[in-house]
C-alpha cells in the first residue's frame, strides 16, 4: 500500500507578504525622500542636502522598513494559539 503525497505548503503565507511588501514600501519611501538636493552648477553648494528630511527622517524610514522585513520574514503563521 503507498501512503498519499504530502501537500506541498509555502514558507511564508499570507501575512508573511503583507508585511513584506509594508517594509518594502518604506524602503522605496525612504529613497525617495532621500533624493534630490543637489545643484545643477557644481560650483554652487545647496545646503538643502542637509535638511531634516534627507538627514533624519529618509535614514530612520529605511530602518524601519528593514526592521518589517526582518519581521514579515520570522513572523510564523502556523503558529498555534494556546
Amino acid at each position: 500500500m503507498q501512503a498519499a503525497p504530502a501537500k506541498q505548503e509555502f514558507i511564508f503565507q499570507n501575512k508573511n507578504y503583507l508585511f513584506m511588501f509594508i517594509g518594502l514600501g518604506f524602503i522605496i519611501l525612504g529613497f525617495i525622500l532621500m533624493s534630490g538636493g543637489g545643484s545643477d552648477d557644481p560650483t554652487i553648494f545647496n545646503p538643502e542636502i542637509y535638511n531634516f528630511r534627507r538627514i533624519r527622517l529618509a535614514p530612520t524610514l529605511v530602518l524601519i522598513g528593514l526592521g518589517i522585513e526582518v519581521y514579515a520574514i520570522l513572523l510564523n503563521p502556523h503558529k498555534n494559539k494556546n
